[in-house]
């Protein structure tokens, strides 16, 4: 694991690196170039997941381990779009974590073994939940993107960049075509929750599906705003990063302090 996580870590600061250096050049950094190292990078991360999750005794389902499979979807999917949607200006911060999440892979490898062999139903719950998570947190960097491009606007600053930076309207297009997608898939994943687990509301885990259910109502009531009186950018940037931040509670939140904090 630990000669795909440096060879990973590698390729993805070389993309960094072409990303970064031409980021605000009149014509914009080589998305050729810089395709092909993160590609390289995804495929070597995933390597290296597939040996630090996959283990003799099961799933491991540690914190580090699903922080850095989310940021794989992130990346993958950024690397997989590149082409088609300008949004380089984001590839920095994906690439940088990227970096960083894989690094926790070897760093700090805490157990949190599971058997989702015995459990397939729970695996499609939890392949939901990722998927949700993912989706929605590409949306928060959008949204980020979002409240930049419009901070610019205000202050006259367009032309220092407006090569990397995409057209306002098209990236709160794509803002809620993503909050689609990541509400579509959580509300998979709190429906399978209540279906398929037994405890969706125990004590251990009540914080989960409470905090979930309320990230669902905050982007239900962003989308019903926008569909029948009209979101303005600065409300939408807030309703995103809300969700975002209750999802990111309701997953990590307790298994930071139990896992990193309390081991």
């Amino acid at each position: 694991m630990v000669i795909f996580s440096a060879a990973a870590m590698f390729f993805y600061c070389i993309a960094l690196v072409l990303v970064t250096s031409r980021l605000f050049h009149a014509q914009g950094p080589n998305r050729g170039a810089v395709a092909i190292f993160a590609a390289i990078g995804v495929l070597l991360h995933g390597a290296a997941l597939s040996q630090a999750i996959m283990t003799t005794d099961g799933q491991n389902f540690s914190l580090t381990n699903v922080i850095s499979l989310v940021n794989w979807i992130i990346a993958f999917t950024f690397t997989v779009l590149i082409f088609r949607i300008r949004v380089i200006v984001l590839m920095p911060v994906i690439y940088a974590c990227s970096v960083i999440s894989v690094a926790l892979l070897w760093l700090l490898p805490p157990e949190f073994i599971t058997h989702f062999e015995l459990y397939p139903k729970v695996l499609v719950h939890v392949v939901l939940s990722l998927m949700a998570y993912s989706a929605l947190m590409i949306a928060a960097l959008y949204a980020i993107q979002l409240a930049l491009i419009q901070n610019k606007l205000k202050n006259k600053k367009t032309l220092v960049l407006s090569p990397a930076m995409p057209p306002l309207m098209t990236v709160e297009k794509q803002l809620y075509h993503l909050v689609i997608i990541g509400v579509v898939l959580l509300s998979l994943s709190l429906v399978t929750g209540f279906i398929f687990l037994d405890d969706m509301f125990a004590g251990g885990t009540a914080h989960k599906a409470v905090l979930s259910i309320i990230a669902w109502f905050v982007y239900i009531a962003m989308l019903w705003q926008h569909y029948r009186v009209g979101c303005k950018m600065r409300t939408a940037v807030i309703y995103t990063l809300t969700g975002a931040g209750l999802l990111t509670l309701a997953y990590f939140g307790a298994r930071i302090v139990k896992e990193l904090i309390l081991s």
